[in-house]
């Protein structure tokens, strides 16, 4: 059975209506998302969910779907505030998504084989979607407690155009993660790339040490964890209008009871985004040169 990619839309609806985040990056009007399912059906995909509000289901139809509808198969699902354990009630005040582990749990209904967990606006590149997809693709059948995480080499993960945050990951002597500790203020100086530690000191770090850019693989099982851990976190978070339910909370728990291992699947690939707005033409110009190496056609739907 082939995999399906599960692509976290929900957090962009306030702005679709101007189509800022999925401006036509491409020769043709692409946006990032075109080129990670472009990817991603390469790669052995054999479906696509995404998951987004329900107050723009139309306009996802309309100017998104459509485009796929010859290529490969595509469910929606829907995040809303509401959508919680029985006995649990959202608070009328909160405003604020409840994170990206819980945008993963409203897959469990479509999603029977093992998928992949990624973000509709990060360009990835073609070898991350190649790696993740053999992984999911050769895992036994009814295999469960064995998940990747695609590790983007850090110096590839850069903006020019100012500091980045991202998971910095370590792996145990099996090549399945052992932790990802959140950095902040990372940038390349003198050379060298490097973080902030939590006394505020400049720590520099090999180019090659592996980050987490939210490209994750999960079997079904996946979701019974997520589902019963939910509960927790919404006690725990009772009164907490801003706390969300992030995947790392999740895969941290699941790695330190040692229930699941999650491989650190290594990727030449080069992340990028449009972090600032000066990073824009920096990603038109990085598509176009893709485009004009033979990477990726000057059309893709």
């Amino acid at each position: 059975m082939k995999p399906t990619l599960f692509v976290l839309a929900a957090g962009m609806g306030s702005r679709y209506g101007g189509l800022k985040q999925l401006d036509g990056l491409g020769p043709n009007g692409e946006t990032i998302m075109d080129y990670s399912i472009f990817d991603a059906i390469r790669g052995g995909f054999g479906k696509i969910v995404f998951v987004i509000r329900k107050t723009f289901e139309d306009d996802f139809r309309s100017k998104i779907i459509s485009k796929y509808i010859n290529h490969i198969p595509v469910e929606l699902v829907f995040q809303e505030l509401t959508d919680l354990p029985a006995g649990f009630k959202c608070p009328e005040e909160r405003q604020k998504p409840w994170g990206t582990n819980h945008a993963v749990l409203m897959g469990k209904k479509v999603i029977n084989e093992p998928f992949a967990v990624i973000n509709a606006d990060d360009f990835y590149g073609r070898d991350s979607f190649a790696v993740l997809g053999k992984f999911l693709t050769e895992l036994p059948a009814g295999s469960k407690n064995a998940y990747c995480m695609v590790g983007f080499r850090i110096g590839n993960t850069l903006s020019e155009n100012g500091k980045v945050s991202r998971g910095v990951c370590t792996a145990d002597a099996n090549g399945n993660l052992s932790t990802v500790v959140e950095r902040t203020d990372i940038a390349r100086v003198d050379g060298r790339v490097c973080y902030k530690d939590e006394n505020d000191k400049l720590v520099a770090v090999d180019d090659n040490a592996p980050v987490s850019m939210n490209m994750w693989g999960f079997t079904p099982d996946y979701f019974k964890y997520s589902e019963e851990f939910f509960k927790v976190f919404l006690k725990e978070n009772e009164g907490n209008l801003k706390a969300e339910y992030y995947i790392p909370t999740m895969v941290n728990k699941l790695i330190t009871e040692k229930t699941a291992t999650v491989k650190v699947l290594d990727t030449t690939s080069k992340w990028f985004g449009v972090t600032y707005a000066d990073d824009r033409q920096g990603v038109v110009d990085k598509i176009q040169s893709l485009v004009d190496a033979g990477e990726y056609p000057q059309k893709l739907f």
